[in-house]
């Protein structure tokens, strides 16, 4: 017979072997080479776990969704998903309650789903080491991608004859009621999003200043997507993460026919006229971007970006054999890959993977997956998780209260 000490030290190699395979998997999707980091931290630090994201609209927020929910797969992290009331919002767009979470993702390590700001709720549930970070957009792609995905459910927009962004631009006044259902999609979103208030006038000398100092004294980063790389650098370095914590394919993108080209000038200048806190809000967030990069220093940044991006190539490759074709939905084979779509006006493009295979197609998945298939999912997982552990600590019951087993009674005779 096994003697007890052989079999602890078997186990204990079998469970070594188990989770060297794991990493492997992980450690495979791209080559490693020299650090690419200009300035590595000294001392080195821990990897930031705790992070709250406040995911905008039609910012490329859903593809820092997406890479923050894998992060915390890979770290265990418990995310905060909405209660099931809530869809996969959390019911925006209310101002966020903490009693809008579900319980089984409790307590959170990480947050990354559409919510209205609201700073004491959002500190009343997350870790006092949380670090917060949000996305903008320039304002004028945002209100043509605004006006495009939203148009069968804004009804400002859908007012608008012919569905002309043009002719909603010459007098939106005409067509805008603040007090609607869907109105924030239709004005100053970015401050509405970030808990502010989109009515207020732009004249107004004290408001956006205070605003904008409240903003700043909570976020650690605001990311721009048009400088989405850059942005993600900047991410690494605040998290001190590893290059693979920030690899990503663009999701919950538009076909090219769902978009609309803006290329006059009055029409921008009408844009920013409109979304005048937007846009004020952008310009001076713009600003302080490029000074966080010239922190870091120019060409520190762009060895930085070619890195992400070739790594970003390399797992392409692996994923998708060649670089990712974008396809309708329709056309993706598995489910778990089909993007929702908000109206037969807009068309939201995804992938399909052309293989399977685990460990790293499991990956490979998830990289791919669209919002609300991955919050199912990982609400899914930690709901399991939850009911475990909730079963392992579980009381037994005093001895006395136990039944005592059943036995037949005899018949009478």
């Amino acid at each position: 017979m096994m003697s007890r000490k052989k079999a602890i030290l078997l186990l204990l190699a079998f469970s070594t072997g188990t989770l060297l395979l794991h990493q492997s998997a992980h450690l495979g999707w791209f080559p490693k080479s020299a650090p690419f980091s200009c300035a590595p931290p000294s001392p080195p630090r821990l990897k930031h776990t705790a992070v709250a994201f406040l995911k905008t609209h039609k910012t490329a927020s859903t593809t820092v969704q997406n890479l923050l929910f894998r992060f915390a797969e890979r770290h265990n992290l418990t995310v905060a998903l909405p209660h099931h009331t809530c869809d996969h919002q959390f019911c925006y767009p209310r101002n966020f309650s903490a009693r809008f979470v579900h319980p089984y993702t409790l307590p959170p390590r990480l947050i990354a789903s559409h919510l209205r700001f609201n700073r004491e709720e959002l500190h009343r549930l997350m870790p006092n080491d949380t670090i917060y970070v949000t996305i903008l957009r320039e304002p004028v792609a945002m209100f043509e991608s605004l006006f495009s995905y939203y148009n069968q459910y804004c009804p400002a927009y859908k007012r608008v004859p012919n569905g002309s962004m043009e002719a909603f631009l010459d007098d939106p006044r005409r067509y805008y009621r603040p007090h609607e259902k869907y109105a924030m999609y239709a004005h100053n979103t970015l401050v509405y999003d970030l808990g502010g208030d989109p009515e207020h006038s732009p004249e107004d000398p004290t408001y956006l200043p205070e605003f904008i100092r409240q903003v700043e004294g909570i976020f650690s980063l605001v990311m721009l997507a048009e400088y989405f790389d850059e942005s993600l650098v900047l991410l690494r370095r605040l998290l001190a993460w590893d290059l693979e914590d920030i690899l990503y394919v663009k999701l919950n993108m538009r076909s090219p026919e769902s978009k609309l080209n803006i290329t006059s000038a009055r029409v921008a200048a009408q844009v920013h006229a409109w979304n005048a806190l937007d846009a004020r809000l952008y310009d001076h967030f713009n600003a302080t971007f490029w000074r966080k990069l010239r922190r870091v220093g120019q060409d520190c940044v762009q060895k930085e970006v070619r890195a992400l991006r070739r790594a970003c190539e390399h797992l392409a490759h692996r994923c998708f054999g060649g670089q990712p074709q974008l396809r309708p939905a329709m056309q993706i084979k598995n489910k778990e890959l089909r993007p929702w779509q908000p109206s037969a006006k807009v068309g939201i493009v995804g992938y399909d993977l052309p293989g399977s295979g685990a460990p790293l197609d499991e990956q490979c998945l998830k990289l791919a997956m669209p919002e609300v298939q991955y919050s199912r999912y990982l609400l899914r997982k930690q709901s399991l998780r939850n009911r475990r552990r909730a079963a392992l600590h579980r009381p037994l019951p005093p001895r006395g209260l136990l039944r005592p087993p059943r036995h037949p009674v005899p018949k009478a005779a």
